[in-house]
């Protein structure tokens, strides 16, 4: 049984087509100097792994002066690298070796808010009539309390008051991350001329965090609303960003939104080729399908059938227009092998058959760091060991209100940030080769058996190399950047399949998200059984005969 099928890209294809993005969270890649937080002469000394692994793009989240209060997401200055990170000099040089060795560079964009110590927002509070007042959004009270309902990610209130004025802030993140407000000219000005500066140094583009956020719905800013929702001027912000910043560039340039809520009726016009707002959107409805009613924390069991629904109705509603940006993991989700896969026995087949199915959607596919080499959770017991911000005080919201610490360390263990932000794990010493000092968040302690070092040393069970072929496949099969999608059994509890046709060229994915053996009727068809196997995640998996997947199998199947 098959449901809707995707046609292939009809226009010339973008660069970014059959490319990979490698996202760094640089206070956990690498540290070269033993402060314990990783730094740009860290990532520097790994861009051979990275290379090898044959990436295109590498995505730096930001590296920003900053009070570091939310891992750097809350920015004081702009044009200037935080000496945790190192300097502007370092930076150069790391841009210039990556492009020396064939890779893009694209900084992280953070342009809802800024730190509260950002110079900006210090004039601003200043006074109620100062130059820049307006380029925050203020208001004052409502019925004796904050404006609106709004509620800030990160727990209470979405309004700070200011001692100072009388009036309240709003900060859709934490307290100490203020909202710019994109209705001034002169804030969007500000911003373009910086996003211009970078661009004049070399990088090739920008992941822009929350941007829908940046349009507000004015008339909800004061009563009783109690969601933020977009502003309809979103459209109108990000095709003058393009007009005052991309126009006339580099066509290898690359802008990806991250926006939290869109429909795929809003990708579409978000990313169609002729609106010139972004290149693709990076949405969440798929890793939003296992939360639980109460909580973002609670551990509801992964319901195929969903992320099925979910993924393949994206891979529809972006086939003629628009292009889907592919990914299980980042700095803001749990590791993808212990969400989705089997983190215990069979760690290294789900982790490679996760991969597999990602990377053969249409799209462009997303490697969060660590995900190459299969790591884990981190599985911290006590709430000391967690940095995140947001998981800090959720711990503190959910005890306050009766829950017990064990049971939210519980949720915590499968769902906090922390659990992506570990520092990646080099090699079995002491601190997983990430740093000779103290790291900054522990390292998991599974590190002395899940590293880079073990895992690429592994032969057929590599992980690393199981990416590296996925990449190489990416780059040299059009049916793999351009074909058309076709979900296979929609219904199916554990088997992922689909079918991806390009002229004359099929290629059949499975995959089994389950730890049994599972029979696979499709796999007996004549196609099927004479077809060439392409790639697969088991050792000696056997052309493309055999109906029965192993455990956390894969196999893409070229039929016949």
């Amino acid at each position: 049984m098959s449901i809707e099928t995707s046609g292939p890209v009809t226009s010339t294809p973008a660069w970014w087509t059959d490319a990979v993005v490698y996202q760094i969270s640089p206070r956990s890649f690498a540290d070269s100097n033993g402060d314990g937080v990783g730094d740009l002469a860290g990532i520097r000394s790994r861009l051979d792994h990275l290379q090898q692994l044959g990436v295109d793009v590498l995505w730096l989240s930001p590296i920003y002066r900053s009070p570091q209060a939310d891992n750097g997401y809350d920015i004081s200055d702009y044009r200037d690298i935080d000496p945790l990170f190192g300097t502007l000099a370092e930076f150069d040089g790391l841009l210039a070796e990556v492009h020396d060795r064939g890779m893009k560079l694209v900084m992280d964009l953070v342009v809802n808010h800024t730190s509260d110590e950002h110079a900006w927002f210090e004039e601003s509070r200043g006074s109620l009539d100062g130059p820049k007042r307006d380029w925050y959004v203020w208001r004052d009270g409502h019925d004796g309390r904050e404006p609106n309902l709004w509620r800030s990610a990160f727990g209470g209130p979405a309004w700070s008051l200011d001692e100072t004025t009388g009036q309240y802030y709003l900060h859709l993140f934490a307290a100490k991350q203020p909202d710019l407000n994109w209705e001034n000219p002169e804030v969007r000005g500000a911003v373009y001329e910086m996003m211009n500066w970078w661009l004049d140094r070399g990088v090739d583009g920008f992941r822009m965090d929350v941007i829908n956020y940046i349009a507000k719905v004015q008339s909800d800013l004061v009563g009783d609303s109690t969601q933020a929702t977009m502003g309809g001027q979103i459209h109108d912000f990000l095709q003058e960003m393009n007009r005052e910043v991309f126009a006339g560039r580099d066509t290898d340039l690359i802008t990806v939104g991250e926006m939290p809520g869109v429909t795929v009726d809003d990708a579409v016009l978000f990313t169609g080729v002729d609106r010139l707002e972004v290149d693709m959107v990076f949405q969440f409805e798929h890793v939003g399908l296992d939360h639980g009613p109460v909580s973002k924390f609670d551990n509801v069991p992964l319901s195929l059938v969903e992320l099925k629904r979910s993924l393949g109705r994206w891979q529809d509603g972006l086939a003629e227009s628009g292009w889907n940006r592919l990914y299980l993991g980042n700095h803001d989700q749990p590791r993808s092998v212990s969400r989705f896969g089997d983190d215990g026995r069979y760690r290294v087949e789900s982790a490679t058959m996760l991969a597999t199915v990602l990377h053969l959607h249409r799209g462009t596919p997303y490697v969060y760091q660590g995900d190459e080499i299969g790591m884990t959770n981190a599985g911290f017991t006590s709430i000391e060991q967690y940095q995140d911000i947001e998981s800090v005080n959720y711990f503190a919201e959910a005890t306050a209100a009766g829950a017990s610490p064990a049971e939210v360390l519980d949720a915590l263990r499968y769902r906090s940030r922390d659990n992506a932000r570990t520092p990646v794990q080099w090699d079995a010493t002491e601190q997983a080769g990430f740093t000779t000092g103290t790291p900054w968040l522990e390292v998991n302690p599974n590190h002395v058996t899940v590293n880079a070092a073990a895992d690429r040393a592994a032969g057929a069970r590599s992980v690393f190399e199981h990416y590296r072929r996925l990449i190489e496949l990416r780059h040299r099969s059009a049916v793999v950047a351009l074909g058309a999608f076709a979900m296979l059994e929609p219904e199916h509890p554990t088997l992922y399949a689909f079918t991806r046709t390009l002229g004359d060229e099929s290629l059949l994915v499975v995959g089994n998200f389950s730890s049994e053996e599972l029979e696979v009727p499709l796999l007996e068809s004549a196609r099927a059984t004479a077809g060439t196997l392409v790639i697969g995640n088991y050792e000696a998996a056997g052309g493309g005969a055999g109906a029965t997947l192993r455990p956390w199998e894969a196999r893409v199947i070229r039929l016949a």
